[in-house]
């Protein structure tokens, strides 16, 4: 057993990931524009990385025969998916806080792709202040932002979509393995040797016992930095052991389970305080009320896991804008952890 399986009072983990080789893509966008591109914040000299992510099938999931898969990781199924951007990285401190301070909000002259949507950003709920220092002495300069509520980071997009003009908002989880995978079929995106994983991702043995700057391992095909490692993601799905036993014997469109209560729900990518198997493209983790084990707050903050140092978030813009009834659902509604 790994020396760090044993959980404290401020990690508290429960792991979750997947696998991959080459397979053939079919890819097709109806972007006449569908390029990497930086979001520009309006107020500020901070922006966003986007990188394209080409419409294709794959099979998600694991094999049965994947070394360390777990059981909630199958049946392997068929999936197609639409052509979307994706965040070039984790979003940092430096982004999130823009949200969370709200200083810029009366800025709105920034350039956009195409004005898609086009709202109040005062009509965006604003988060509160955390009472301690969420990155945990850790460092802010670079570093992803951490210990946020999975309806935290729906809200950042939210806010980010009336900033900019252009729909964002969380990967389903169907989104985010195939962003991981980038064509692959093997247990990570370079293959199933675990013992390259210190090439790609950040995770227990060579991390320091924190998280690490953005962008300092090797991207995978499709120019995504850590994906395996740093730190866990969320989506936008709830999840169940047996999730994946809907899709099975069929290929489905752009699935999304959507959440119908507080937990759990699915983060991916595994985290600095993970082992290599627990970085794998499949793995899938629930999220736990343990999380804000140290939040005094009653009702509990829908802004802040105060014991989840492991989790952060990146984001994701779709070629085709959905209508407004089909955004709305995307940015989540809070619900109270009493």
């Amino acid at each position: 057993m790994p020396k760090h399986t044993i959980k404290t009072a401020c990690l508290v983990l429960s792991p979750v990931f997947f696998i991959l080789s080459f397979m053939p893509i079919n890819w097709k966008t109806n972007s006449s524009d569908f390029s990497p591109y930086t979001q520009k914040i309006s107020g500020t000299d901070i922006g966003i990385d986007l990188s394209p992510i080409p419409s294709g099938t794959f099979m998600m999931g694991s094999p049965q025969g994947e070394a360390s898969r777990n059981v909630d990781e199958g049946p392997q199924h068929k999936v197609d998916i639409s052509a979307f951007w994706m965040g070039t990285y984790e979003i940092t401190w430096q982004q999130y806080e823009l949200f969370r301070e709200r200083k810029t909000d009366d800025l709105n002259e920034g350039e956009t792709r195409g004005r898609e949507i086009d709202f109040g950003v005062d009509a965006v709920s604003a988060a509160t202040a955390p009472y301690i220092d969420m990155s945990f002495g850790m460092g802010k300069n670079g570093y992803p932002v951490i210990n946020i509520t999975q309806y935290a980071a729906a809200t950042f997009c939210k806010w980010l979509s009336a900033k900019t003009g252009n729909f964002y908002r969380l990967p389903t989880e169907a989104e985010w393995e195939y962003a991981c995978r980038a064509g692959t079929t093997t247990a990570y995106s370079f293959g199933n040797d675990p013992s390259q994983i210190n090439d790609y991702g950040w995770f227990y043995d060579n991390s320091d016992g924190k998280y690490q700057q953005i962008g300092k391992k090797k991207p995978n095909p499709w120019g995504l930095y850590d994906m395996h490692g740093n730190v866990a993601e969320w989506t936008l799905d709830e999840y169940s052991i047996d999730s994946y036993k809907q899709f099975a014997n069929k290929t489905s469109e752009n699935p999304w389970v959507i959440a119908e209560k507080l937990y759990p729900r699915v983060a991916r990518g595994g985290s600095w305080y993970d082992d290599p198997q627990d970085l794998r493209s499949a793995r899938r983790q629930a999220s736990s009320k343990q999380w804000k084990m140290i939040d005094p707050q009653l009702p509990k903050s829908l802004w802040w896991h105060t014991s989840a140092p492991f989790l952060g978030f990146r984001i994701v813009r779709p070629v085709k804008t959905p209508s407004k009834e089909e955004i709305e659902k995307y940015w989540l509604k809070p619900i109270e952890d009493n």
